[in-house]
């Protein structure tokens, strides 16, 4: 006898199914979305290298810090002046990329002038080599190079072959790191000091799912 079996035991079944593979699906278009907002909030940033970068003598956890040479409004209405710091450190590289020789660069802070900090996420956008050896306490402003019109608008990766001169850039907004240079040669990645950065940055607490 049958009668006791549902006849939408099948379809039942189904739709458990469908559900589970949406649950399973949804905290991955979350954080997609996620990463889709805070590319739509982050506004670039010129900086310079405050100190020399060589991936044969860096280990994670040295700090990295770069100075801002333009005036930046991020979008919670944070003021970052010319002059303030943006500090950060060598990290390791969370894409798996291949490469004999990778820096990974994760920033995570601004400090004004005044001393007050703020929890930033920043991706690298552009990187260049230095117009001038030359550093003093001033910032540097970058070259004719760098500019808004040259380089991409809310990107959520960035990969830029060549670079630097030996040397790749790879970053993604949904990565925790802000980007990583992978050298394609036998050499090691070395930034000097000085080298022009573009970032994309958005306030720590504007940030959604965080």
């Amino acid at each position: 006898m049958r009668h006791g079996i549902p006849v939408t035991s099948s379809s039942a079944m189904l739709s458990m199914a469908l559900l589970f593979s949406s649950a399973v699906l949804a905290p991955g278009n979350a954080k997609a979305q996620s990463a889709q907002n805070q590319s739509a909030q982050m506004v670039p940033a010129y900086a310079a290298l405050a100190n020399t970068l060589d991936a044969g003598k860096t280990k994670v956890g040295d700090p990295v810090r770069v100075i801002v040479s333009n005036k930046v409004k991020l979008a919670n209405g944070t003021l970052l002046p010319a002059g303030t710091t943006i500090e950060g450190v060598v990290s390791t590289d969370d894409m798996q990329l291949t490469g004999s020789s990778k820096l990974a660069l994760r920033f995570t802070k601004a400090e004004i002038k005044d001393g007050k900090v703020v929890p930033i996420k920043a991706t690298i956008i552009g990187i260049f080599p230095p117009e001038s050896e030359d550093i003093s306490n001033r910032p540097i402003k970058p070259g004719d190079e760098v500019t808004s019109s040259s380089l991409p608008q809310h990107p959520d990766s960035i990969d830029e072959i060549g670079a630097l001169p030996g040397v790749d850039l790879h970053s993604k907004t949904a990565s925790s790191n802000s980007g990583v240079l992978v050298s394609t040669t036998k050499h090691d990645v070395k930034v000097k000091r000085v080298s022009e950065i573009a970032l994309s940055v958005v306030a720590q607490n504007t940030q959604l799912g965080m």
